[in-house]
């Protein structure tokens, strides 16, 4: 028979056995392509993963980022500081600059740079972390960082007044030879200022630096390789307002001497510089602020030529200390 003994069957709808109507969800395809993002094994997709983890880790690490001893931002959140790039981390670890850790990137080209980098961290027991390029992009905000990253603790700031108290107290008691002398930094924002200024305090035998907490430079990295390891040996306190703190130095029997190019007295003439004294210095701008010069018990100007405005921030209390350590030497 034609049929090999099979039996026809006919049907009302759709398609005779063998047609392939079967395959219909087959033929429908899978629907529109998903996200690069989405697809699991995409490059993306592990980026999004990485994105979404170190944000909960920030989320997660937020309660302690707010510990007041810890360097603070412009709204009072700790931050860390990163320094990127093979020569300014090789530099920092020359420093001494306190790290947290080294991240070096996953098989990084080798150079003297990198080599000695490695070799400075070991000898120093910073931790050394095999870090990928994404991890890297992300913590520096996708800075150039050349396959190396060095990561620094927040800064731990002393309160101002403690560490006028504590010292006096320390003078008074023989415990330190010359009298209280400290620098305070009245609308200074660059962080090289910062480091020069420490590195001055600490040449000329300083006892600390005072900076206010709002709209003020901070310890940064920037500021910890220009003091060229002076910030080890130099403390830096902060004040709430700076003008309460000169006014409570100045009750612990502190002169506040201000730097302007219109003082009253000339540097050679300072009658004060073996008393504890405070050396206040402003912007090379703006120069001192109505009510901090309000506060100085004496208004002092570094005699130059008057030809020239006015000088660094820096190099006006590089000068200003030399000659307070002159006169101290002297007598």
């Amino acid at each position: 028979m034609a049929n090999n003994g099979r039996r026809a069957v006919k049907s009302k709808k759709g398609p005779t056995t063998g047609t392939g109507g079967h395959g219909r969800k087959a033929l429908e395809g899978r629907g529109p392509t998903p996200k690069a993002e989405d697809r699991e094994y995409h490059k993306a997709y592990k980026s999004k993963q990485l994105a979404e983890r170190s944000a909960a880790k920030r989320a997660a690490g937020g309660a302690s980022r707010s510990n007041p001893g810890a360097r603070s931002g412009p709204k009072g959140r700790a931050t860390e500081e990163v320094v990127t790039g093979r020569n300014s981390v090789v530099e920092a670890l020359r420093a001494g600059i306190p790290a947290k850790a080294l991240h070096v990137a996953i098989r990084i080209e080798m150079d003297d740079r990198v080599k000695e980098s490695l070799k400075l961290a070991a000898e120093r027991g910073i931790p050394l972390l095999e870090t990928g390029k994404p991890e890297l992009d992300r913590m520096t905000e996708d800075a150039v960082h050349q396959g190396l990253v060095l990561q620094i603790p927040p800064y731990e700031y002393q309160d101002a007044y403690d560490l006028a108290e504590e010292t006096v107290a320390k003078w008074k008691k023989g415990y330190i030879p010359n009298a209280p002398l400290f620098v305070a930094l009245d609308g200074i924002t660059d962080p090289r200022n910062l480091g020069a200024i420490i590195r001055s305090v600490s040449a000329f035998s300083g006892h600390g630096v005072i900076v206010p907490e709002r709209r003020s430079v901070g310890v940064t990295a920037s500021a910890w390789k220009t003091s060229a390891g002076a910030a080890v040996r130099v403390p830096v306190a902060r004040a709430s307002n700076l003008n309460n703190a000169l006014k409570q130095f100045k009750q612990m029997g502190i002169f506040v001497l201000g730097l302007d190019g219109d003082g009253d007295v000339s540097l050679p003439d300072l009658s004060l510089a073996t008393d504890p004294v405070c050396i206040v210095v402003g912007s090379e701008g703006k120069g001192l602020s109505r009510l901090v010069r309000e506060n100085c018990d004496q208004i002092i100007s570094i005699p130059i030529d008057s030809a020239m405005e006015s000088l660094n921030a820096s190099m006006a209390v590089g000068i200003s200390l030399y000659e307070v350590s002159r006169q101290r030497a002297a007598k």
